[in-house]
């Protein structure tokens, strides 16, 4: 028997028990995953609440680290004693049927807790920051630069070539400023903040919307102006929001598509030592409602992680 966290019914963290459960073999194109670390993210709380739909009872968690144990049909790349970093549901359990073509040999140099919480944020930021053609000479604003997703859009932005301006609370300025981007502050005077930097920060030319609010919709139009280009324009958006809405959709902000093979770069990054995660908070997997009450306050710095073993 193997640990599992399971929820019963839509509803919040509360609904969450420790259970046992028998795993059996992998079948066809499976693999069996000994989990070492799931990484925990906003998407959890939103499938919890019900808001992807899906069966219940149902098991949380998007993206986890781990070792393979055992190795189904047809699978001919992975061998039991692998490390591997995967992608998919219901990660929150200690051993996992995962999708071959979903798992990813994990290098040697990126530890358990950094490849466990790739899948998600940096594979998000990556996809954005593509998506708008990023590159040599592009300085890029980020809006929530201090959490998961956007720690992870400063540190590819630069590496893509890019110059970064990050928005955070003052707190978090120094860890945006060790990331690699010039930190302002969001709210009221944001706009004013930007168009005051040196050195042509000003000049924004990409932005990458975390946070999806009226606000940071405005201060976007403001800062591109001319050259926000429309969402269905046959060149890239100069402007991505992972956070859709109508008014970020008239404003011309694209909503984030998945780049193919996101999850390939952002492991080769961060095995060359340019991605790196900050992990504020891990907790045992028994401990999985206390893990996304803290992501539900909304001001977690970097990631959150549940330990397995």
């Amino acid at each position: 028997m193997s640990t599992v966290v399971v929820f019963e019914e839509f509803g919040g963290p509360e609904g969450l028990r420790v259970d046992d459960e028998e795993v059996g073999a992998p079948g066809p194109g499976q693999v069996r995953v000994a989990n070492r670390v799931v990484g925990v993210n906003p998407a959890d709380l939103k499938r919890l609440a019900g808001a992807f739909g899906g069966r219940v009872p149902g098991v949380l968690g998007f993206e986890a680290a781990g070792v393979v144990d055992a190795v189904g049909p047809d699978v001919p790349d992975l061998a039991p004693g692998d490390e591997v970093v995967w992608h998919g549901t219901g990660a929150q359990r200690e051993l996992s049927l995962v999708r071959a073509d979903h798992v990813r040999r994990k290098p040697s140099s990126v530890p358990f807790d950094q490849a466990a919480v790739l899948p998600v944020a940096a594979a998000t930021a990556f996809s954005a920051l593509v998506q708008a053609d990023t590159g040599e000479g592009d300085v890029v604003l980020v809006h929530g630069a201090s959490g998961g997703v956007g720690s992870a859009a400063v540190q590819i932005a630069t590496a893509l070539g890019a110059r970064v301006v990050g928005t955070a609370s003052p707190a978090n300025h120094d860890y945006v400023r060790d990331l690699g981007a010039t930190p302002v502050a969001y709210g009221p005077g944001l706009v004013d903040a930007v168009r005051a930097l040196p050195d042509g920060l000003d000049e924004v030319s990409v932005v990458v919307d975390l946070v999806g609010t009226e606000e940071t919709v405005a201060a976007t139009v403001a800062l591109l102006g001319e050259h926000l280009s429309p969402a269905d324009a046959d060149d890239a958006p100069s402007a991505v929001t992972v956070v859709g809405t109508d008014a970020s959709r008239a404003a011309g902000i694209a909503d984030k598509v998945d780049a193919k093979g996101a999850l390939d770069e952002v492991l080769a990054l961060a095995e060359d030592g340019r991605l790196r995660a900050e992990i504020s908070a891990r907790f045992p997997l028994a401990e999985a409602a206390e893990a996304l009450r803290l992501v539900a306050e909304g001001h977690v710095r970097g990631k959150v992680v549940l330990d397995v073993v």
